[in-house]
């Protein structure tokens, strides 16, 4: 089955173009299942990562840029020789004239976005009847009481995508938590198989406490080959669009939890209600009036 989506800014529905795709499909489908274990474990992930920072793995991108026809213009660096490694190509940061700070809420990432206005109905997405346990998701009873009504947002960066991640929301930061955990892919070629994946992988926890929303919620989950998810920011505050950190080599996924105060974007409801992830970069505003800025 192929993972379509709705691009926001063509109205379109698309289909992607899956990295690795024979490969994911041969674990996650096909007879190569048994090896899930070992494919999932973090020294896998660390050395492909440390591969993709070696000078050599820089050859390997102008043909990934021309493969995937990334737009390589909206960014501080436009050429792929620019760049002196794989992984210092897929850490790229953005031309500051894209960058946003203000104090509505944002999608965190470039990515394709589900959204659901009650967190436990993500279960039903791809395999009706997985449960979504938010106590396994955040490894704490008295958090998953206090966002047990919080409206979700799953937002999911494929290889092709930007992989810095931004804050969703402007507010007080509180510290960063990891949950060791394994690292399975997060593509919905996996997660059609087992929405746990989701709640096990390695993860990294930040609330910020805000005016507007009330606590806000950032977990942001690792997946295979993802040498590391890596914190730049050390603010005890933050303003919405604020670069919060980024992921190495590797597709990844952020769950954003809002306990209050938020109807998601209708746009983003009616894909998410047919099965469809909704293509929508970084900055985009979430507004109260249930509408999306693109």
């Amino acid at each position: 089955m192929d993972i379509k989506y709705i691009n926001s800014y063509t109205g379109q529905l698309e289909t992607e173009q899956v990295f690795g795709e024979k490969s994911l499909r041969w674990l996650y489908e096909g007879s190569g299942r048994g090896l899930l274990p070992l494919i999932a474990r973090p020294w896998l992930s660390k050395f492909y990562g440390w591969k993709m920072r070696q000078r050599g793995s820089q050859k390997l991108i102008a043909n990934f840029v021309r493969r995937y026809g990334i737009d390589l213009s909206r960014f501080e660096r436009k050429q792929p020789e620019d760049y002196t490694s794989f992984n210092d190509f897929f850490t790229r940061k953005l031309d500051p004239q894209y960058l946003i700070k203000g104090d509505t809420a944002v999608f965190p990432a470039d990515g394709r976005h589900l959204g659901f206005q009650r967190a436990a109905d993500i279960g039903d997405i791809w395999v009706k009847g997985q449960p979504f346990s938010l106590k396994t998701l955040l490894q704490s009873a008295a958090l998953a009481e206090k966002y047990a009504g919080a409206a979700l947002l799953l937002s999911r960066l494929c290889p092709l995508d930007y992989h810095r991640f931004h804050f969703p929301v402007s507010g007080k930061v509180g510290p960063t938590r990891c949950i060791n955990g394994p690292l399975f892919s997060v593509n919905p070629i996996a997660l059609r198989k087992n929405i746990r994946f989701l709640l096990e992988n390695k993860r990294y926890l930040t609330e910020i406490e805000t005016e507007n929303f009330g606590p806000v919620m950032c977990v942001e989950i690792g997946a295979t080959c993802v040498g590391s998810v890596i914190q730049t920011h050390d603010a005890t505050s933050c303003l919405a669009g604020q670069e919060k950190g980024y992921f190495q080599f590797g597709g990844s996924s952020i769950i954003t939890l809002f306990s209050k105060n938020i109807t998601l974007p209708s746009p983003l409801l009616e894909a998410t209600a047919k099965g469809y992830e909704l293509f929508v970069r970084y900055g985009s505003q979430l507004k109260n009036s249930g509408q999306v800025i693109f």
